[in-house]
């Protein structure tokens, strides 16, 4: 799948797949910024990227991100539809440092990842009940 991308500063590599077969590939940003302990802070990822046409991007934490720096999401994923993609639109990585010392992300860094996924959206068709039975809620399976 061929997709367009812009680079907000063109001397940091592109985003890269690590191996043949990740389903992520490793967002790099582009500032370092100081995460305060409690704090959130927003990391800008030096891309735009145009989502094809019936996907969106997926934005989560690499699996080392809060074992090296205890870093979140701020959001727990993030979203990016398959229209934002204007000139101003780098995609910005939101964390939350839940630690109680600050965090300092470097410039270069890998802390986050996108992976394109398959979307439809729904043509609802509204009704007094679905027909199925109550199942419980949370947990009602064990």
């Amino acid at each position: 799948m061929r997709v367009p991308i812009t680079r907000v500063d063109p001397t940091l590599p592109l985003p890269s797949y690590a191996t043949e077969g990740s389903a992520g590939f490793d967002l790099i940003i582009r500032t370092t910024t100081t995460v305060e302990a409690g704090g959130m802070a927003r990391l800008p990822a030096n891309v735009i990227v145009a989502t094809p046409p019936g996907h969106m991007l997926l934005i989560a934490v690499r699996s080392s991100t809060p074992r090296r720096t205890g870093l979140r999401l701020a959001n727990g994923v993030g979203i990016v539809d398959q229209d934002y993609a204007g000139p101003d639109d780098e995609l910005h990585i939101e964390v939350w440092n839940p630690t109680s010392d600050p965090v300092v992300v470097q410039r270069g860094d890998r802390i986050a990842q996108g992976v394109f996924v398959r979307i439809a959206q729904a043509d609802w068709e509204e009704q007094d009940a679905t027909g199925q039975p109550t199942r419980g809620g949370f947990g009602s399976t064990g």
